[in-house]
């Protein structure tokens, strides 16, 4: 696996029009928090998030202006992701915070949108998730579902589609708009930038999703924890 390329400090680089990285303004913050995603309980300071501006353009060619929250440790490697991506037409059909859908995964993820930061523990753990952290990314959500089968405590086994609506793309060998696949573009820039894809998981498969390894994520999920 590549090395993990990502700097501990931001600096302040120079982008062309629609692309920058800001640090969290007053009025966002205030947003993040009426909208959920910055909750009573987060744990990860304002001042290593960053709010980034990035172009991005739909399977029609259309060209919107995108926002994502990301921790800092990736907010030079992300914009410069997208941009690449913008550059190539490669299509990501939407881009808003969570905080537009109260950060509700399901409703986010049925609108296919892509995102990053939305705070939450572990369940049963102290232990912040990776997009909890900013550390994780999802991109065209609808089109890219999360699967697993899980088996209950009487032994039945249930399938796990997240979003629900997405269990059409969960066939990847067709053909259809904003299907991520090994090897394409957006794989293999996040890879490029040492993050690991959901889809090459064995025990479950995260199609949408990129993610910092957790030798890097569980540093931080410590130390803002107090371990």
């Amino acid at each position: 696996m590549p090395e993990v390329s990502h700097t501990e400090e931001t600096e302040k680089g120079e982008y062309r029009e629609g692309f920058s990285i800001q640090e969290i303004s007053d009025d966002l913050f205030s947003r993040m928090k009426v909208g959920n995603t910055y909750k009573a309980d987060c744990i990860v300071p304002r001042e290593d998030l960053r709010y980034l501006l990035v172009l991005h353009k739909d399977k029609d060619g259309n060209t919107h202006q995108g926002e994502m929250v990301v921790h800092k440790l990736i907010a030079e490697d992300v914009p410069e992701i997208f941009e690449k991506l913008y550059d190539a037409d490669y299509p990501i059909e939407r881009m808003v915070l969570p905080d537009n859908y109260m950060a509700d995964d399901e409703v986010m993820m049925r609108d296919n949108n892509s995102s990053c930061f939305n705070f939450r523990f572990i369940s049963h753990t102290n232990r912040i998730s990776k997009h909890g952290l900013g550390m994780a990314v999802d991109i065209n959500t609808l089109y890219n579902p999360y699967h697993k089968i899980v088996t209950n405590d009487d032994g039945t086994k249930e399938e796990v589609i997240e979003p629900a609506t997405g269990k059409d793309y969960l066939d990847r060998e067709q053909n259809f708009d904003y299907k991520i696949e090994k090897g394409d573009l957006c794989y293999n820039l996040f890879i490029e930038k040492g993050f690991e894809w959901g889809g090459n998981w064995t025990d479950r498969k995260d199609f949408q999703h990129f993610e910092l390894p957790t030798d890097v994520t569980e540093k931080y999920s410590q130390m803002y924890a107090g371990e």
